[in-house]
Formats: structure tokens, sequence, C-alpha cells
């Protein structure tokens, strides 16, 4: 057996090199990595045949032949025709490899001295080695090849090993290589646009200067109509998003039909300030008497006592529980309320403690809605990230709060529109109740266009918007927007 060892930097090279020196039919024995290259023990495909099959002139060859010795000749019976009989008796049989025994006694009677042939004596004499002693040459070349099976199949499963791993990293620089073609391709395709069109152009500057995002405006600026000015075409934008924004016409679903409403949402967003408002407005509708307020805040230092202040000042009784079995047993003792309103801790969207209180909420055992509070001034992809964390199994609506805070309010509409959410009120003050409003989608539109009127034209240069566009070509809407 002539096992060669092939070291090269990669597997590639290596494989080569085995190819070159034993062929394409080399069977590889072991395939490593050694001193920052691949090295490869391999065997020519003769070798391993030869080790699976016995040499020709060795005894294994041949099998041991069975001698019928236990049939004498009678003497005087016996003539030249017989002869070539005792010689197919005495040629081995290679049925079977065992060699049948002589007898302890033969009978007593005369036997005719036989010269047999020279093959017939070959034959004899092997016969006669193998029974005498016994050759455990056919076990050894059994387990050679089984071995060699073995490590013919590890060789097999580390080739296939290696295989997979080059081709993650193939597919991997081919979805790299598309990405990059994507993106040139999509700067050659808004730039010949911008000069082609100068129309669309105006639009893009104009929502990506209210914050909405650019794959957004890439959808709404690829269904735009043709055969339009930029005045028109800016027109169809705000009708389409104003369409899309789903905003509460009347608070009559919300104040009339009552129930229990969890606001939730991160640190800060104004959660309680709003709760306050929403009571304040169901005080004013049904009084007192028909409403309760629950606090989960426990955690901050006097978070629970702002609630308190407000419920004082409303005439309503506030109640504070820790855990999903206190808001149970709350909510139980308070089912005859027509409204129940919680203010929940505040959770950054990004900790373990927000799948607890959606979870705690979720299994109070009464028709918990839960409002998600939005900061009007966070980016665009906290909030993406906020609404991911607190969806659960569904949001019943939004409110946008820090309205007079924000310089710009497309982002916020954004994810609204996206995520396809029910906006109910927008907060623009601290004020308790004044500063809480129906919202209006038109009105929404309208005046996130207006706020960044002034650096429309100056926020991005002309050769930077088609690679904003080839950017947000990359990105995949969360929900299709429709334009009917």
């Amino acid at each position: 057996m002539n096992v060669k060892k092939f070291t090269a930097p990669t597997s590639r090279e290596a494989l080569r090199k085995v190819r070159e020196s034993l062929g394409p039919d080399a069977v590889i024995l072991s395939n490593r990595q050694a001193d920052g290259g691949v090295e490869i023990l391999a065997l020519a495909n003769d070798d391993a045949a030869s080790l699976a099959m016995p040499a020709p002139h060795s005894p294994m060859a041949d099998p041991a032949p069975s001698l019928d010795l236990t049939t004498a000749v009678p003497y005087g019976r016996a003539d030249q025709r017989q002869e070539p009989r005792l010689e197919q008796r005495m040629e081995p049989r290679f049925e079977s490899p065992t060699v049948t025994p002589a007898p302890a006694a033969l009978p007593a009677q005369p036997v005719r001295r036989v010269v047999a042939s020279a093959s017939s004596f070959a034959s004899a004499t092997k016969a006669a080695a193998a029974a005498a002693v016994p050759a455990p040459a056919p076990a050894r070349a059994t387990i050679d090849a089984e071995q060699i099976a073995a490590l013919v199949s590890a060789a097999v499963a580390s080739a296939k090993q290696n295989a997979a791993a080059e081709m993650q990293g193939m597919m991997s620089e081919i979805r790299a290589m598309r990405g990059m073609m994507e993106t040139q391709l999509a700067e050659i395709s808004w730039g010949t646009t911008q000069a082609r069109e100068p129309q669309k152009a105006a639009v893009l500057r104009e929502m990506l200067a209210a914050g909405f995002s650019a794959s957004l405006a890439r959808y709404l600026i690829e269904k735009l109509p043709a055969n339009r000015d930029a005045a028109d075409s800016l027109r169809w934008i705000k009708n389409v998003l104003t369409r899309n924004l789903q905003t509460m016409a009347n608070e009559d679903a919300l104040i009339e039909q009552g129930g229990v409403f969890a606001l939730v949402g991160p640190t800060g967003v104004g959660k309680t300030t709003s709760t306050a408002k929403l009571a304040a407005r169901c005080v004013m509708r049904h009084g007192p008497d028909k409403l309760a307020l629950i606090t989960t805040d426990a955690y901050r230092i006097g978070a629970h006592e702002q609630l308190r202040i407000y419920g004082k000042i409303l005439g309503v009784m506030v109640h504070s529980v820790k855990d999903e079995a206190d808001l149970r047993i709350a909510l139980k003792e308070l089912k005859n309320k027509h409204t129940v309103l919680i203010d929940t801790v505040g959770v950054s969207q990004r900790d373990q403690m927000v799948t607890e209180q959606v979870s705690m909420l979720q299994g109070a055992g009464s028709d918990v809605k839960r409002l998600l509070c939005l900061n009007a001034t966070a980016t665009q992809e906290t909030l993406n990230e906020v609404v991911r964390a607190y969806q659960g199994s569904g949001l019943a609506g939004c409110i946008m709060t820090k309205l007079d805070e924000a310089a710009a309010i497309g982002n916020v509409l954004d994810v609204v529109i996206r995520q396809k959410l029910n906006l109910f009120y927008v907060s623009n003050g601290q004020r308790v109740p004044e500063d809480l409003h129906l919202a209006d989608p038109a009105y929404l539109i309208d005046r996130a266009f207006k706020l960044k009127r002034d650096v429309v034209n100056t926020q991005y240069l002309d050769a930077e918007l088609p690679l904003l566009m080839s950017n947000g070509q990359n990105e995949q809407a969360l929900r299709e927007v429709h334009l009917g």
C-alpha cells in the first residue's frame, strides 16, 4: 500500500495535486488542516483494489480442496479408464473452503496403487498444506477492506462538508455581488429619472424632507401617474398617504363603548399623562363613578403618586397592582365599571420585561385592549423596534405623543402607515385634558410636509438622491401601501 501525503494552502490546490499524481480515481483517506494549510492522505485506485483482493498466487487465492477418500477402489477392477475419474475426484472443490477429514481407519481391503498426474499431485499438496496450517489471511483481508471502506466514507463525508462550506461562501459572494449590481443599477435608473422626469425628483425631496422612508417614497414615486407636474404629483402623494393613515373618526367608539384599556410603551413616552387625559374625557362624559384607574408602575420612585394626584383631582380611585394575579383580582372587582384605564411601567423595547408585560395583560382574564404610545421625536428605526416589541397578539391602536416637540413627524406617520396601526389620538402638550386631540389624517399629512419646507432644496444634493433611492430599494416594506 503506497499512501502519499499532499499539502497545499487550500483544499482545491491539494485536490489538484492528488489528481495530477494519482489520477482522477484516487482514494482520499483523510483531510485535515495543518500549519495554515490542508493536508490530504490519498491512495491510488490500484493500490486500494489490491488491498481488497488477495494476490493471485497467494494461498488465500485458492480455497482448500475437498478430497473424497472414503471410497476405496477394489483391486482388479480398476483399469486405465478409471484414472480420469480418480483425477476428477482429486481436483479441488471450489464450492466450499472446508476440508473433509479422512476417516480414522479405512476398510481393510486391497487398494490399487494409483499414479496421479502432476496437476492432481500439486492440488493434493496444496490441500494438505491448507488443511495442516489454518490461514487467517482472508480475515485480515476482510478487516483491511472494512477499514478502507470506513476511511473512504469518512473522506466522502469530509469532502461533502468542505463542499457545503465552499458553496455557502460562494452563495454569500453571489448575494453581495447581486446587491452591489442592484445598487448600481438603481443609481443609474434614478439618475436618468431625475434628468428625464424632474417632477419625481421634486416629490422625492419633499417626502425625504418630511421624514418619510426612502422605501415608501420610492414605492409611491414608481406608482406616480404620468403627465403630472410637481404640484399635482405632490397632491396625489398626499391623498394616497391620507387614505392609508387609519384613524378613529369618532371617539364614541372608545368612550361610549368602554372596556379595559392599557397604555403601553417605552420609558418617558408620556403614558401617565395620556392616561390622565383619557380619564378626564371619560369623567366628563360619564362621571367619576364609571371610571377606575390601575397602575402597574412599582419600579420608579413616586411613579404611582403622579397618577394618584390625577385621580384625586378627578375623584377617581387609583389601584396599584404588582403582578398578573393582582391585576386579575383588581379587574374582577372592577368589572362593574364602564371604563378601566391601566397605566403600565415604561420598559425599553429591547428589555425582556416587554414580553412579560404583554403576557400579563393578555392573561389578566379580561379583554384588555393595548394602546401603544409612540414618541413623535424618535427615529424611524426606533419606532419600528418599539412596534415589533409591543405588537404581541395585536394592538388595538396607538397614540402619537410629543407632537409639539417633533421637528418632523413623517417618521412616525411612516411607521403607522406601514404597520397598519389605528391612530386614536395625538398629544401636543402637558395640559390635561386640553392637549389630547382626535387624529385628523389630512391635517397630519399636510403638517408633515409643511414642517420642513425650508430645507427641501438644501437637505440633499442632486447627486445624493440616486444613492438614497438605491439604498431604499433594498429595504422591504412591512406591508403594501394601497393606492386606491
